[in-house]
């Protein structure tokens, strides 16, 4: 073998050691982050060492549980959110025991606005600004990065699915386009956990027409004693990667900051066609001004082009939140809303509601460039796509479907918790077999789990969660 490569190996051999010591002594902290004037838990506040990859966020009921190295013990916790400021103390110090209260940092917009002449002062010319710099404030070079993702599912009283993974995200750079140079892999599973019905053939059917281009095929024209059970599933787990798929999430239209450079992006060439943007204040996040800017409709309406599904037809609203001194991008929450004729009458008659689609995306900054930290992507799903008789009444005139049962909210929330930019370290990992599929069953593996940083469920969640890991039955792994 040549000398080259047996040092090679010893180095990655190296590397691994040090990282299999790093993962077995951690300091553990916890906490809740509260409002100072309100006393309301702080959603989504930034827990990480400073100047590390390493750090997570706070729950709905603003709490967090963070895994440290040893090694890190004298530097920095920071603790913050936009609009508050900061709290920091050194990671041995830190006290568990005791609430964490966050006070409000609101900057003076007139103030800021009067001394900066040369900036722009509009809401459309911030965002194009912002824009514009995302080659330079978004990653130039190749990384991986490591994180936890919860996908749910449920009706209007239970949950229905539920699936936890460990992930690994990598990307070449934002100029090279995701399309074809951004991969996915799902690492591990700890939970897995599935109750829908699986003995309805409205799913199987659209899977068939899809399929076989076969376009007059009908519910009708099928038999469920003639289909297998794992037949039925295949065509669940098809509906389940074409709306909630991680490929959807990283690589499609809704991935709006990142994507911004590829063909017909929301935030694309004509994003003053389909948004209008409003300066609303500035605030303050670690000592660092922000605009907050409001997205509002603009002239066209927004879609997203789902190959068999209608997402066309909506207004988006939001927030987008812009440093002051990069114009990087640190904070994006983003609605669409059904707005055109048909999509309104689509949504209501489907879902009950006008909100289709909420995404809130938030950034880390690490060495110069901002990475993603925290994904919540929130949209319902047909559970049995291709029926469309939710509004059907029998000779009662009472409703023939139970719309509790006749569509799920799904929510799919990412953290990522490290940052790996080390080039024969990401040579390794991508030398592994990588797939992306959440929903295919994997051996859960506790000892993998020890000391891996996850999303702490709120306390709804505990219970809900609790109830279905005791009754499922057909996915259960």
């Amino acid at each position: 073998m040549p000398k080259n490569n047996n040092l090679q190996r010893c180095y990655m051999l190296v590397l691994l050691c040090l990282v299999s010591i790093s993962v077995t002594s951690q300091i553990e902290i916890k906490n809740k982050i509260v409002d100072f004037a309100s006393f309301a838990p702080l959603k989504s506040a930034s827990v990480y060492v400073k100047n590390t990859t390493i750090g997570t966020i706070t729950n709905t009921d603003g709490r967090f549980l963070l895994s440290i190295p040893k090694r890190y013990a004298n530097d920095t916790l920071v603790i913050s959110s936009i609009g508050y400021k900061s709290f920091k103390s050194l990671v041995s110090s830190f006290d568990s025991t005791m609430d964490i209260f966050l006070e409000e940092d609101i900057a003076s917009l007139d103030e800021i606005l009067l001394i900066a002449e040369t900036r722009p002062k509009t809401g459309n010319d911030i965002v194009l600004r912002a824009i514009e710099e995302l080659p330079q404030t978004l990653p130039d070079s190749a990384y991986i990065q490591k994180g936890f993702l919860r996908h749910k599912e449920r009706n209007s009283s239970e949950y229905k699915w539920l699936v936890e993974s460990a992930i690994t995200l990598y990307d070449s750079s934002y100029d090279a386009g995701s399309k074809n140079t951004l991969r996915l892999n799902v690492d591990q599973t700890r939970k897995s956990y599935d109750l829908r019905d699986v003995d309805s053939l409205f799913a199987y059917t659209s899977y068939l027409k899809t399929r076989t281009k076969n376009k007059t095929l009908r519910k009708k024209n099928l038999r469920r004693d003639t289909i297998s059970t794992a037949s039925l599933v295949e065509a669940i787990r098809w509906n389940d990667q074409r709306v909630n798929g991680l490929d959807k999430l990283f690589r499609g239209k809704i991935n709006i900051v990142r994507n911004a450079n590829a063909t017909s992006a929301l935030f694309g060439e004509d994003i003053l066609a389909r948004h209008e943007f409003r300066l609303d204040t500035v605030l303050v996040e670690n000592e660092k001004k922000l605009y907050k800017i409001e997205i509002l409709k603009g002239v066209d309406f927004v879609g997203l082009n789902t190959p068999d599904i209608y997402n066309e037809g909506f207004q988006a609203k939001g927030w987008i939140y812009i440093d002051w001194d990069s114009w990087a991008i640190k904070k994006v929450m983003y609605e669409l809303v059904a707005s055109s004729e048909n999509q309104v009458k689509r949504s209501k008659s489907l879902f009950g509601t006008l909100l289709n689609h909420k995404l809130v995306m938030t950034y880390m900054e690490y060495q110069g460039k901002m990475y993603p930290k925290y994904i919540y992507y929130e949209t319902p799903k047909l559970v049995n796509a291709g029926d469309r008789s939710s509004d059907q009444l029998d000779k009662d005139g009472n409703a023939t479907q139970d719309k509790a049962d006749f569509y799920y909210n799904t929510v799919q929330e990412i953290v990522f918790t490290e940052i790996i930019r080390d080039p024969e370290l990401i040579k390794l990992e991508r030398s592994k077999t990588w797939t992306e599929d959440i929903f295919s069953p994997q051996p859960y593996r506790p000892e993998f789990w020890e000391n891996y940083n996850v999303l702490l469920e709120s306390k709804e969640e505990e219970k809900l969660i609790k109830d279905l890991t005791i009754r499922a039955g057909l996915f259960k792994q």
